[in-house]
């Protein structure tokens, strides 16, 4: 136990009991290899966010930093943080998945290789090559640099794309086929008992949530795949002129699809981990479970088409598609994330340890996000006024901070507390989530307000027709800093464990329980 900790006895561990399809050499890979992407991505975030903290001090005229070199840290910031957290919610559900079924230990180890080789080609075309059109990369920004960048930075950044698409790729179909060699498809989709006798299913839930989110997945990387051929036949001056609404509805039908397909993922982390905190069975699919999320799965196809309301080109009868999808997805959402964990916890003699504050905090963020600010971006009149201000901004923030951010990172606290069987401290327990909860919600405000004021989005620097740009980009330093604040304050409580941790990780499970 660490110094200045409680003296309590250690619970049962949650997370590190080896299911019965890995071996012990296997249960220790996928530890090992937990810890190795957990590492991988904190230092991606710290990387990450300290760009963030460098926009809003540009934005808010304390930094002088070249509109160029604002863009490529905008690019980098955006779609590096996007990729961070997809990753990072994948490490979870692939070491959680182990327990019922046996995923490839060498195809994590080959996916974490290629995914360094691919971020580093991206830090090189956004801070060596200063390519900075954003995170969406619409056509056709890459190929009308203004000089800003040379052609090589947009191959290298293609590229980058390319080899982060086989990565994911690879991961998925190697969960997939995991999960195949134990259970049907249908069985998986939970189609037997959505559409059979059986009120129940033997597969568990977990398993269910990531069968019908990879499933969805793999379109959306099949979109990027199409994306990347179009623009790689225009860029080798094949004399092929695409469409600019067939692109832009490829780039959105993948970034959407793989933001809440992170965001249900993250439920998944959630809906496993939160009932054994909380003393209860863990969840098998049933018809409620498998009707919601095989509808969820047809209503996230259509919903991206809400980010092009403006679009007058695009055939009116997808439009209406788009935003009655986008009405309907909180219902079944919500139905298998606020209620069940409402009636989860209510009742049960759950620990508020710090993990499951962060989980609960994790799936409020979720919720807000999706009943709000998600109606607001799916609302023509709304959105006509606000998706260009930074209010999408706030909405990005939300969903992603507020939500998959703090389920990922409560997961990634009771994975190194009970591999370094340590305790926490009663005032950490409280402390990090209170930082982390009003500056996090401080910042989606400063946000939100300044896009209610009419303030763009991705402007480097504020004239001075926006000069409430300045002032909220000012205010946003105060909630900005407590954020901060608690983020530190959750990685120092992480690092003093991190070596226990690392050499328990070597550890079988048996071992582990006898030491």
């Amino acid at each position: 136990m660490l110094h200045g900790e409680a003296s309590l006895a250690w619970p049962t561990p949650v997370l590190l009991e080896r299911g019965e399809a890995v071996s012990e050499a296997e249960d220790v890979g996928f530890r090992r290899m937990t810890l190795v992407w957990v590492a991988t991505v904190l230092a991606l975030v710290v990387v990450l966010g300290t760009l963030g903290w460098l926009m809003r001090l540009t934005q808010g005229n304390w930094l002088t930093l070249r509109p160029e070199w604002f863009y490529s840290l905008m690019t980098l910031h955006g779609l590096g943080m996007f990729g961070t957290w997809y990753i990072a919610t994948m490490a979870a559900v692939t070491y959680l998945l182990s327990r019922y079924v046996r995923p490839s230990l060498s195809a994590s180890r080959f996916v974490y290789g290629l995914t360094l080789v691919a971020v580093s080609l991206f830090v090189i075309a956004t801070l060596v090559g200063r390519f900075s059109p954003g995170w969406y990369f619409l056509y056709p920004l890459p190929f009308y640099s203004q000089g800003v960048w040379k052609p090589w930075a947009t191959a290298v950044f293609f590229t980058f794309v390319g080899l982060l698409g086989v990565a994911w790729l690879i991961w998925e179909v190697s969960l997939l086929g995991a999960i195949a060699r134990r259970w049907s498809l249908p069985q998986a989709l939970g189609w037997d008992v959505l559409f059979g006798r059986r009120s129940v299913s033997d597969v568990p839930l977990a398993v269910h949530i990531a069968t019908v989110m990879l499933v969805l997945h793999l379109s959306a990387l099949l979109s990027a795949v199409v994306l990347l051929s179009l623009y790689t036949l225009e860029g080798i001056g094949t004399g092929i002129r695409n469409d600019p609404l067939l692109m832009k509805n490829l780039v959105f039908y993948f970034g959407h699809v793989t933001a809440e397909v992170t965001t249900n993922l993250s439920f998944m982390v959630v809906l496993e981990l939160l009932p054994r905190l909380a003393g209860r069975p863990p969840f098998r699919v049933n018809r409620m479970f498998a009707a919601a999320f095989n509808v969820i799965l047809v209503l996230i196809a259509v919903t991206y088409l809400h980010h092009l309301l403006m679009d007058f080109a695009q055939p009116f009868w997808l439009r209406v598609l788009g935003q009655t999808a986008s009405y309907l997805i909180p219902i079944p959402a919500a139905v298998v994330t606020i209620f069940i964990v409402l009636t989860l916890i209510y009742g049960s003699r759950i620990r508020w340890t710090l993990p499951a504050v962060l989980l609960y905090l994790g799936v409020m963020g979720v919720a807000i996000d999706g009943i709000g600010a998600a109606f607001i971006s799916s609302t023509p009149a709304l959105q006509f006024l606000f998706h260009n201000t930074l209010v999408a901004v706030a909405h990005l923030h939300l969903g992603f901070v507020m939500g998959v951010v703090l389920i990922n990172l409560g997961f990634v606290f009771q994975f190194v507390k009970e591999l370094s069987r340590s305790e926490e401290s009663s005032w950490t327990t409280w402390a990090i989530p209170v930082l982390l909860a009003i500056g996090g919600y401080g910042l989606v405000l400063m946000f939100s307000l300044a896009g209610v004021a009419s303030v763009p989005r991705r402007y480097a620097i504020y004239p001075e027709e926006l000069a409430r740009g300045v002032t909220m980009a000012r205010f946003a330093i105060v909630p900005l800093a407590l954020l901060t604040a608690g983020a530190l304050l959750y990685l120092w409580e992480l690092v003093r464990r991190w070596p226990r941790a690392w050499a328990a990780s070597r550890l079988s499970s048996s071992e582990a329980a006898s030491s």
